[in-house]
Order: structure tokens, then sequence, then C-alpha cells
């Protein structure tokens, strides 16, 4: 369905059972899981889907050793479920990845070793492969381009990888399978209350500047670090419930990482967990955890934080980073919740908060995208209560996501697409001249833009390089060379002018030159 068809359902008199505010993991969690329960649901996004932090993770399904360390069991138990049930219900996106902790002193083989025995005592029949030691000469194949001096060997265990942005597409296109409707671009601006009690929204259409006044008999705040810019429209005198921490990653050559393995150091200097990951056949390092004083819709890295991040790799890899070798560095922030008896964000639960204001306003806060599934299972039940709403069961458990297929190649550019990738195949094959790459550098041709334009909602050439496909974050420097070409197929998909053309590419270059590091 067409957008302009999507926004006039909000014209007429219809009152949602469900209203989600934010677009992100949360929301579209919470989204996929109300309209699967039968409520006729909507979901709302200022901005395009997942365009703040659940684009911007570390492209890890796991879970956690860091807080296995910490002692947050019940948490780790919860995460590993939920790895198992992601990797179940959407294989075209979440896959099995090696992670190697290499040991330099003769203790942290024992220590590691039982750590992650545990790991894999808790992950159960949703474990995706037994922990063990690893020999010097084992750890360097996996490993090749590991610090040899010093090494003593290595332990692998076993978590799962994602591309963040497309499992959110592809919650969005579940969504509306469903029979949900999800809008970008469309801000809440208000909340309607009657009686002192929330029965709805106001949100207006960006591209449109048209308002609009929508009843809801629940609603959802799960705008992730807007949470409290949400609540505050509900109560003005809304205490803060989020404290923002910013994590960094920079992208380096895949050469950096050869292979199919990952590097996981249990402690860095600030006593975080660092990883050099490999994805789309780029290298992940990151991440940091710095405590922000408000949350942005674009953080920018901290000269700290970039200096950590290549010192630490330095530490690690025998070919030492150079700021001229990083390719792309993003931000994202964390919306952890505040905690009076924590002095820093690094030791902040990552576990999710389900409060229920007094105007039955309902916010869902804290969490990660490995637990998405259940931070939506849980908000749903208590909205549904709330409203009053028939009680029905949670069905996302064994839902399969849209694209749902197993098989293939995580190399493979089209493996995100899933079961759409054959009509993707076609599509190339109608029109020859997109099979033209973008860029020589990035692995994604013409006719993605069409195929994000005209089937998962792409509205700017941001929402293209950035999230339907990854080339802001695979090279930035690529993806201002590709905005031009961008925005002119994007100008004759949505009927738009060289003025608009103009305006896309400049907002582009822009936002993508504070992903170079100069």
């Amino acid at each position: 369905m067409k957008r302009a068809d999507l926004v006039q359902q909000l014209a007429g008199n219809t009152v949602w059972d469900m209203i989600v505010i934010g677009g992100g993991a949360t929301g579209l969690g919470t989204a996929v899981e109300a309209a699967s329960r039968g409520y006729r649901t909507l979901l709302l996004e200022q901005g395009d889907f997942a365009q703040g932090t659940s684009s911007r993770s570390t492209k890890l399904i796991h879970g956690g050793v860091r807080y296995l360390q910490q002692g947050n069991l019940s948490l780790v138990l919860e995460a590993l479920r939920e790895r198992g049930l992601l990797i179940r219900n959407a294989p075209h996106l979440v896959h099995n990845l090696s992670f190697v902790v290499p040991l330099y002193d003769w203790w942290e083989g024992p220590f590691y070793g039982i750590g992650l025995k545990l790991y894999d005592t808790l992950a159960g029949k949703l474990g995706l492969g037994p922990s063990r030691l690893l020999t010097r000469e084992e750890t360097l194949r996996h490993i090749p381009t590991v610090e040899a001096h010093g090494l003593r060997g290595g332990v692998i265990y076993h978590d799962g990888q994602f591309d963040d942005a497309r499992l959110a597409i592809s919650l969005a296109l579940t969504l509306a399978d469903l029979g949900g409707v999800a809008l970008n671009y469309l801000p809440v601006t208000g909340i309607i209350r009657e009686g002192g009690l929330v029965a709805g929204v106001q949100a207006v259409d960006t591209e449109s500047g048209r308002v609009f006044r929508i009843r809801g008999r629940a609603v959802v705040n799960a705008a992730g670090p807007f949470i409290d810019h949400v609540r505050r429209m509900a109560d003005p005198g809304a205490q803060g419930l989020i404290a923002p921490s910013q994590g960094v990653h920079l992208v380096l050559a895949g050469s950096f990482l050869p292979g199919d393995s990952a590097i996981m150091v249990p402690h860095t200097d600030d006593g975080r967990v660092l990883f050099a990951v490999p994805w789309h056949g780029r290298t992940i390092v990151g991440t940091t955890d710095t405590p922000i004083p408000a949350a942005v819709i674009e953080p920018r890295p901290l000269p700290e934080e970039i200096d950590f991040l290549l010192a630490h790799a330095a530490r690690y890899l025998t070919r030492h980073p150079q700021r001229s070798d990083v390719l792309s560095i993003f931000a994202g922030i964390r919306p952890l919740v505040r905690s009076a008896a924590v002095g820093d964000t690094a030791s902040l639960s990552r576990d999710h908060t389900l409060l229920v204001e007094s105007s039955g306003l309902v916010t869902i806060a804290g969490g990660k995208w490995t637990t998405y599934r259940q931070m939506g299972e849980d908000t749903v039940s208590a909205a549904a209560q709330v409203a009053g709403l028939d009680e029905r069961p949670s069905l996302t458990g064994s839902l399969q996501i849209h694209g749902w297929q197993m098989g293939g190649d995580p190399a493979d550019p089209l493996q995100v697409y899933g079961s759409d990738a054959a009509a993707l195949r076609q599509l190339l094959s109608e029109h020859p001249a997109w099979q033209e790459a973008l860029h020589p550098a990035l692995p994604y041709c013409l006719g993605q833009v069409i195929w994000g334009v005209r089937f998962e909602g792409a509205r700017t050439v941001e929402d293209i390089l950035a999230r339907r496909t990854r080339a802001l974050l695979l090279d930035a420097r690529a993806s201002i060379v590709a905005a031009p070409v961008v925005a002119e197929l994007m100008a004759q998909e949505l009927g738009q002018d060289r003025v608009w053309q103009a305006g896309q590419i400049t907002a582009f270059t822009r936002l993508a030159s504070g992903y170079l590091l100069e």
C-alpha cells in the first residue's frame, strides 16, 4: 500500500486499539506483538524506522557475556532464549558467529573457559554451539591478525550476528503483513487526554504538514532515548527516567580481521567488553560507554572515544589501524534507565523497565535489540490490561519475520531480503541497467534503490544509503559519491523535481560528513 493511502487512514474516526510511538526496535517489536494478537495497531515514527540507536548497534544478538560477569543471570537467561528464538524466526537476518577471546595470561584460560561453559549451559537447547579452549595455533587460524606476541591460546564461543536496520525494516513489513499500519516521518506532537486519561495522540505528517488527531484505546511510549519527551507531553512535571549513554564504533576494511570469527576482549581499560566483528565485508570495532547530558538524533563521536577504540584495536591486532584507515564512524545512544545506586552508565542494567503513568500512558524503557520481542510481549500485555482490551495470548515466540527463509549465505548482499530476494532479482532482470553498482566500493546495485522506495517505505536519500542499504556505515565517502544517483532514481519514483534532488544531496552530504574521521 502506498504511503498516501496509509496516511489517509488517519483522517477518519477510527479508534485504534493500540498506538505505538517510536519506530525503533522496541516500538516495532511492540507493534508486531499487538497486531499478531489481533489488535488494531498503528505505529508512528518521527523520522525513519530505526533511524536512531536501532541502526547503530554492534550488530550482535547475544546473551551478554558482560552481564554474566556482573552476575545478572536473569538478563542473560532471557537474552539467550530470545537469541535462539530470533535465529529461528529470522534466519535470513540472524546467523551464528564464532567469537574468540585471545588469552595472554596463564589464569585467563580457566577463568574465561569456566565462565563461557556456564554461558553454554544457560543457553540450553537454544545454544548455538559449545565453547572450548583453543591452542595458540588454533587461535591464530581463527583470527590470523590477532597480536601474536605473548599469545597463549584462546577460548571460542558462539553468539548471533545480524543486520539491525534490515531487521527493523523486516519488522515494519511484518506489521503490515499482520494488518497493522507503520508510518515514518509522522511525529507525535501531543497527547490527547479525556477525563485526565490518555485517549490518543496528535501527529503531523512532515511531508504534507497535515495535522491529525488520532484516537486510541492504548498509547505506548516506545520512543527510546526520547521517551521522557513523550512522557512530558502527557505530564509536564514527569521526572526524567533516562540516563543516556553514547556508544561509538569504528568501521575498518575487512582485511583487519579476515576470516569468519570475531574477537571479544572481556576487559578493557574502562571495564567494558570490546568487540572486533566481521560484518558485510568490513570490520566493526566497538564500543564505548560515555554518559551524555541529553539525547540527540545525530550523536557525534567524541575525540577521546575515537582514541580509545584506535588504541585498543592496536593492542589486539597486528595491523594497527590509523585514523586514515577508518571508513566510517558511527554513534548511537542507549536509553538506559536511571539508578540512584549506580554511578556510571557502563554499570547500569540493560533490563527493560515498564511504567504505567497515572494518565494511562504505557512507557517501555531500557532493554536491547536481543530482547526486543520479550519487551514487546510484556508491553502489549500491560497496555491491553490498562485499556480493557480482550486478553489474548502472545504468538510472537514462533512468528516468522517477513522474508523468512532458511539457508542462504550471510555474505550474499541480497541475503537480508530473504524470500523477497527472488522478486528483487526478477526486478533486476527486467531492468538490466538497474544491475549496475551504486559505487565500486559498495556491494549494492541501483535496483535496490528502486526496491527500497517501492516496497520498504524509503523517503529520503539517507533512508536508502543508511538503512535500506548500509552504505553509510560501510564507507561514508563512497556513500557521498553515490548520493546523486540515488537522489535521481528516488525522484523518478516519488515524482520529485531537481530542487528536491539538490536538497537531498546537500542534506545527506552534511550528514555523512559526520561519519568521516578527518
